[in-house]
Protein backbone atom coordinates (compact mmCIF):
# COMPACT_ATOMS: atom_id res chain seq x y z
CA UNK A 1 0.00 0.00 0.00
CA UNK A 2 2.97 2.46 0.57
CA UNK A 3 4.24 2.41 -3.03
CA UNK A 4 0.28 3.09 -4.19
CA UNK A 5 0.76 6.22 -1.42
CA UNK A 6 4.27 7.28 -3.13
CA UNK A 7 2.84 6.82 -6.73
CA UNK A 8 -0.75 9.55 -5.46
CA UNK A 9 2.11 12.00 -4.45
CA UNK A 10 4.17 11.43 -7.75
CA UNK A 11 0.78 11.91 -9.85
CA UNK A 12 -0.42 14.94 -8.08
CA UNK A 13 3.13 16.05 -8.73
CA UNK A 14 2.99 15.37 -12.11
CA UNK A 15 -0.18 16.92 -12.62
CA UNK A 16 0.40 20.52 -10.90
CA UNK A 17 3.42 20.51 -13.80
CA UNK A 18 3.05 23.72 -15.56
CA UNK A 19 3.18 23.29 -19.64
CA UNK A 20 4.96 25.25 -22.15
CA UNK A 21 3.29 26.79 -25.54
CA UNK A 22 6.43 26.85 -27.54
CA UNK A 23 9.33 25.42 -28.12
CA UNK A 24 12.60 27.67 -29.20
CA UNK A 25 15.31 24.93 -29.64
CA UNK A 26 16.38 25.91 -25.90
CA UNK A 27 15.73 22.26 -23.87
CA UNK A 28 14.26 24.69 -21.23
CA UNK A 29 10.98 26.03 -23.27
CA UNK A 30 10.45 22.58 -24.85
CA UNK A 31 6.53 22.60 -25.07
CA UNK A 32 3.94 19.59 -23.78
CA UNK A 33 2.75 18.02 -27.35
CA UNK A 34 0.75 15.33 -26.21
CA UNK A 35 -0.25 14.68 -22.34
CA UNK A 36 -2.68 11.66 -21.35
CA UNK A 37 -3.08 10.95 -17.94
CA UNK A 38 -5.93 8.25 -16.50
CA UNK A 39 -5.48 7.49 -13.07
CA UNK A 40 -8.07 5.06 -11.18
CA UNK A 41 -8.11 3.71 -7.37
CA UNK A 42 -5.97 0.50 -8.25
CA UNK A 43 -4.31 1.52 -11.76
CA UNK A 44 -3.12 3.83 -13.81
CA UNK A 45 -1.59 4.97 -17.41
CA UNK A 46 0.51 7.73 -18.62
CA UNK A 47 1.68 9.31 -21.87
CA UNK A 48 3.63 12.22 -22.79
CA UNK A 49 5.83 13.66 -25.53
CA UNK A 50 7.24 16.80 -26.22
CA UNK A 51 8.47 19.05 -28.66
CA UNK A 52 12.17 18.16 -28.27
CA UNK A 53 11.68 14.56 -29.25
CA UNK A 54 11.48 13.08 -25.70
CA UNK A 55 8.36 10.27 -25.41
CA UNK A 56 7.54 8.58 -22.45
CA UNK A 57 4.54 6.05 -21.73
CA UNK A 58 4.10 4.15 -17.85
CA UNK A 59 1.49 2.74 -16.55
CA UNK A 60 0.22 0.48 -13.09
CA UNK A 61 -1.49 -2.06 -11.17
CA UNK A 62 -2.49 -2.60 -8.14
CA UNK A 63 -2.12 -6.76 -8.16
CA UNK A 64 -3.04 -9.38 -5.27
CA UNK A 65 -5.47 -6.58 -3.82
CA UNK A 66 -5.36 -7.29 -0.12
CA UNK A 67 -3.68 -10.33 0.45
CA UNK A 68 -0.08 -9.96 2.13
CA UNK A 69 1.89 -10.50 -1.23
CA UNK A 70 -0.14 -6.95 -2.35
CA UNK A 71 2.38 -4.98 -4.71
CA UNK A 72 1.97 -2.11 -7.22
CA UNK A 73 3.63 -3.17 -10.25
CA UNK A 74 4.86 -0.40 -12.90
CA UNK A 75 5.77 -0.85 -16.77
CA UNK A 76 6.94 1.62 -19.16
CA UNK A 77 9.31 3.33 -21.54
CA UNK A 78 10.74 6.31 -22.66
CA UNK A 79 12.82 7.74 -25.36
CA UNK A 80 14.91 11.06 -26.32
CA UNK A 81 17.62 11.92 -28.35
CA UNK A 82 20.93 12.67 -26.89
CA UNK A 83 23.34 15.42 -27.50
CA UNK A 84 25.43 12.64 -29.67
CA UNK A 85 22.18 12.71 -32.04
CA UNK A 86 21.36 9.12 -31.22
CA UNK A 87 17.71 8.40 -29.81
CA UNK A 88 18.05 6.32 -26.81
CA UNK A 89 14.92 4.52 -25.65
CA UNK A 90 14.13 2.47 -22.25
CA UNK A 91 11.87 -0.04 -21.43
CA UNK A 92 11.61 -0.76 -17.39
CA UNK A 93 9.55 -2.61 -14.85
CA UNK A 94 8.94 -1.70 -10.99
CA UNK A 95 7.54 -4.30 -9.03
CA UNK A 96 7.87 -6.63 -5.76
CA UNK A 97 11.01 -7.60 -7.00
CA UNK A 98 12.83 -3.65 -7.54
CA UNK A 99 13.50 -1.66 -11.01
CA UNK A 100 14.49 -3.48 -14.11
CA UNK A 101 15.37 -1.80 -17.10
CA UNK A 102 16.71 -2.83 -20.73
CA UNK A 103 18.09 -0.44 -23.86
CA UNK A 104 20.55 -1.27 -26.21
CA UNK A 105 22.71 1.42 -24.74
CA UNK A 106 22.50 -0.07 -21.40
CA UNK A 107 25.13 -3.07 -20.01
CA UNK A 108 23.65 -6.25 -19.57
Amino acid sequence: MKSFIVFALCAAVALAAPQRQAYSGDEKEAAILKYDNNVDVYAYNTLVETSNGIKTAESGTLNNQGKENEAFVRTGQYAYTGPDGVTYSVSWTADENGYHAQGAHLPQ
